[in-house]
C-alpha cells in the first residue's frame, strides 16, 4: 500500500501602493506586464508560495515562513520559484516526493489564462512533480475583488520516494 499525505496552502498579497515602487508582478514564476507588483519580502509570487505550503503540510514540516522567514535579509527579494525547488528538495530529503498539487489563483486582474501553460511548467520544474493551476475572480467582492491583492489557494499530494 502507497503512503500518500496531502496539505493545503494559501498564500495572498497586496499590490504596493504606486507603481512608483518598480516591483513586477511574478505569478507562478511567469511575470507579467502590470502596473503594479505585489508588497512582500520575497518577490511575492502567491503561486509558488501556496503549492511550497502545501507541500510543506503535507510532509508535516511547517510553513513557508518558518524554513525562509521575512527577517532574514538572505530572503529579500528571492526568488519563489528558488524557494519552491529548496522545499521539493527538504521534502525529498524527508523520503517523499510530489504526486501532484492543484492550486487556483483569486484576483480580478490579471487574466491568467495566456501564462497558465508557462506557469505550471515552470512550477513543475521548481516542485519535481506535476502543478495544475486554475483562476478565478472575485466577482467585486472583498479587498481581492476590489483588486487590492492577489490570493491563491493550493492542494499538495505527497508520496513516498519509492512507492
Amino acid at each position: 500500500m502507497t503512503k500518500v499525505r496531502v496539505g493545503i496552502g494559501f498564500d495572498q498579497h497586496a499590490f504596493v501602493a504606486s507603481a512608483e515602487e518598480n516591483r513586477p508582478l511574478v505569478l507562478g514564476g511567469v511575470t507579467f506586464d502590470a502596473e503594479r507588483g505585489l508588497r512582500g519580502h520575497s518577490d511575492a509570487d502567491v503561486v509558488a508560495h501556496a503549492v511550497a505550503d502545501a507541500m510543506l503540510g503535507a510532509a508535516s514540516l511547517g510553513d513557508l515562513g518558518a524554513h525562509f522567514p521575512d527577517s532574514d535579509p538572505r530572503w529579500a527579494d528571492a526568488d519563489s520559484l528558488t524557494l519552491l525547488a529548496r522545499v521539493a528538495s527538504i521534502v525529498k530529503s524527508a523520503g517523499l516526493q510530489l504526486s501532484n498539487a492543484d492550486c487556483t489563483v483569486i484576483c480580478e486582474n490579471p487574466r491568467i489564462g495566456r501564462a497558465r501553460e508557462n506557469m505550471m511548467e515552470r512550477l513543475s520544474a521548481a516542485a519535481s512533480g506535476p502543478v495544475h493551476v486554475k483562476a478565478t475572480r472575485p466577482e467585486g467582492l472583498g479587498s481581492l475583488g476590489r483588486g487590492e491583492g492577489i490570493a491563491c489557494l493550493a492542494t499538495a499530494l505527497l508520496e513516498e520516494i519509492g512507492s
